[in-house]
């Protein structure tokens, strides 16, 4: 069974399913704020994953490069119309392992938490601000966190007369860490899925980002800009290099 600290694991355990369960949603008002803040200059996705989000910016005409730990996820991204000409870095995002300067740098879907503690998050932060151009953008879409949802949890998934499948999560609030499986039992056998994040609070990211010389330029409700609250449940937040 893959190991939750190994940065590849996730891809390769939900690579051939990805789409399926989380590629349903509707990532044009995600793209067009993505557009305006690259303008004509670079953009890096981190976690880029099956490139959901990078696809259809690469589309709009923005330069777009990646960063991921999973080849099987890069692959899924490849058999994609354009995915082809998204150059591609395999390594560990907190580091940024890529050449040049970028306008833009974001991470979607809630991806920055996938780097399991502070110190790399930290780390990832400062890895950014040494790629952005003056004036660029670095952009966060992240849930805000509920710690009450992690607790004791199992949660039904699906239930067929040849299957059912359910999530159980372990919560760790001294580490803000989740680590969890998604789980399908059939005849045939069971099939774990495994998933682990460190959660952080939109003002520890705040700090973070002072830490590594970026200020907040706006925080959004959602990517259409709706304005962030305190009934909000994840936000777009948007850090700028000085």
């Amino acid at each position: 069974m893959p190991r939750f600290e190994d940065p590849a694991s996730y891809g390769e355990a939900w690579a051939s399913v990805y789409d399926d369960r989380f590629g349903g949603s509707d990532v044009a008002p995600a793209v067009e704020l993505l557009a305006s803040l690259a303008q004509d200059g670079r953009a890096l996705e981190l976690g880029i994953g099956t490139g959901r989000v990078a696809v259809p910016l690469a589309a709009r005409g923005v330069e777009v490069a990646g960063v991921d730990a999973s080849e099987a996820m890069v692959a899924r991204m490849r058999d994609k119309p354009g995915g082809q000409a998204i150059h591609v870095t395999v390594g560990d995002m907190a580091d940024v392992p890529v050449e040049g300067s970028f306008r833009l740098v974001y991470v979607v879907a809630n991806s920055f938490f996938a780097l399991l503690t502070q110190a790399r998050q930290v780390d990832c932060f400062r890895a950014v601000a040494r790629v952005l151009q003056p004036g660029g953008s670095f952009v966060l879409e992240c849930f805000v966190p509920d710690p009450g949802r992690f607790d004791r949890h199992v949660r039904p998934l699906a239930v067929t007369g040849e299957s059912a499948s359910y999530e159980i999560a372990r919560h760790d609030p001294v580490h803000q860490r989740v680590d969890s499986q998604h789980v399908t039992v059939t005849e045939q056998g069971n099939q774990l899925r495994p998933a682990a994040l460190r959660y952080a609070w939109p003002a520890e990211l705040d700090l973070m980002a002072q830490l590594a010389g970026l200020r907040l330029g706006h925080r959004h409700g959602d990517w259409d800009r709706r304005p962030f609250d305190a009934t909000s449940t994840k936000h777009v937040s948007i850090y700028r290099a000085r």
